[in-house]
């Protein structure tokens, strides 16, 4: 797993639940709202691994930690632990499914839940509760996480993304306005429940190809690519195989290779790293609908935006933060897939070192516990930390101190661009 590439796009596989079950009284209303008819509110967020971590309080809990995601239909507890002491009326079980080479998960459904995330509020809400944690989010990503969301959000508000001040603005749809100091304004569609764009195009060999993209910030990857849909979509000549992420069928492997030019809008990227799924990984469902999309357009990109979307109106504004659209696309120079554990997720575990890598060659091995890296303690670090400290700087000298069986390792080598 890497920041660039991580993705938990998400589609669900409902047996008869619906967000107005029959067991919800009809006259009773539910719905999200600001509180004390607020038009606007913001709400701080985190951002680790280019994925947008939100403060959300469920019923009476503590609060929790999710990911925010454009498309994700339904409020997803990924770890039952989180919502263990909380009375959920639980009504039956459901099958989910999506990208990844795993099966089917089992959850079950609970009804009449109350969603607080900052100002915002939501009532008589049906949530889903993951049976086991099997997607393990938090080990990836570094920090807890227990559910995933978004849809709801995103439909029922204006949702501001301000990626530099790390800041949500939700607007009632009804007073909000646009005006062109807001950014550039381009079309979106809503088709089941997932914003697409068709501004899109990649640039290569002095052509054009237009593509259509599900606009996911679910995803930490810049771009990913379906090709399984279009012969005109080439795999670039140069790509590494790698662990792209982790849907909820299970890990998602591809390969990963760069894109000569891309076009947002009329904003152009260079030199972009994209994601290549092998069909296997990207699921059966997403396969069902390969003829609606080519890719999917993720957080590495649309952090160099302040990004609006506007699911009543169908559209979107994208406000460039000019240096950072100019930053280059980098991937890990090192070679290796960590995982984080522990109490606060500050121990860190090599999970994989890629064969002929700068730290395969180094002698690191996979199950390393990361003690220090270039002097400094890894658990004074965050995930994130750590991957930027190993996706920059070409020739860049790497220290790293690991415990193996008991004995402590010494491994030097220096990053190198592998693709």
């Amino acid at each position: 797993m890497k920041p660039v590439v991580l993705f938990f796009a998400m589609l669900l596989c409902w047996q008869g639940v619906q967000a107005g079950d029959d067991e919800q009284n009809n006259a009773d209303k539910y719905g999200y709202f600001i509180a004390n008819n607020r038009k606007q509110t913001r709400i701080p967020f985190q951002l680790h691994s280019n994925l947008i971590i939100v403060p959300v309080r469920i019923n009476n809990s503590d609060t929790l930690h999710f990911i925010l995601d454009t498309g994700v239909s339904s409020v997803i507890i990924t770890d039952p632990t989180a919502v263990r002491r909380q009375p959920l009326r639980f009504t039956r079980k459901v099958k989910l499914s999506g990208a990844g080479e795993g099966g089917q998960l089992m959850a079950s459904v609970a009804i009449d839940n109350e969603l607080r995330m900052g100002q915002m509020q939501a009532t008589h809400q049906n949530i889903v509760v993951l049976d086991d944690d099997i997607l393990r989010l938090s080990e990836y990503v570094g920090v807890p996480v227990h559910g995933i969301f978004g849809y709801d959000v995103f439909s029922n508000f204006v949702v501001t993304i301000d990626f530099q001040r790390r800041e949500l603005v939700l607007n009632n749809p009804k007073n909000y306005r646009y005006r062109r100091s807001h950014g550039s304004r381009y079309p979106i569609s809503i088709q089941d429940t997932k914003p697409y764009t068709d501004v899109m195009a990649l640039l290569e060999g002095g052509k054009t190809l237009p593509i259509r993209v599900v606009i996911d910030t679910g995803a930490g990857h810049a771009l990913l690519i379906n090709r399984s849909n279009g012969d005109d979509i080439r795999l670039p000549d140069k790509v590494i195989r790698a662990q792209l992420g982790r849907g909820l069928s299970g890990v998602i492997n591809g390969s990963l290779g760069r894109i000569e030019k891309i076009r947002l809008g009329s904003f152009e990227m260079a030199n972009v790293v994209a994601s290549f799924p092998d069909s296997t990984s990207f699921g059966f469902r997403i396969a069902e609908h390969a003829a609606e999309r080519n890719g999917n357009l993720g957080c590495e990109i649309l952090r160099r935006f302040k990004v609006t979307f506007n699911y009543h109106d169908k559209y979107m504004v994208l406000k460039p933060v000019k240096r950072i659209l100019k930053q280059s696309f980098e991937h890990d120079m090192s070679g290796l897939e960590l995982k984080a554990r522990g109490t606060n997720f500050r121990n860190y575990y090599i999970e994989k070192v890629i064969e002929d890598s700068p730290a395969g060659r180094s002698g690191l091995k996979d199950g390393d516990e990361i003690l220090y890296i270039n002097n400094t303690s890894a658990s004074d670090l965050n995930v994130s930390d750590i991957y930027k400290m190993l996706q920059k700087g070409e020739g860049k000298e790497i220290n790293i101190l690991v415990r193996r069986n008991g004995s402590i390792v010494f491994a030097q080598f220096a990053l190198k661009r592998m693709i």
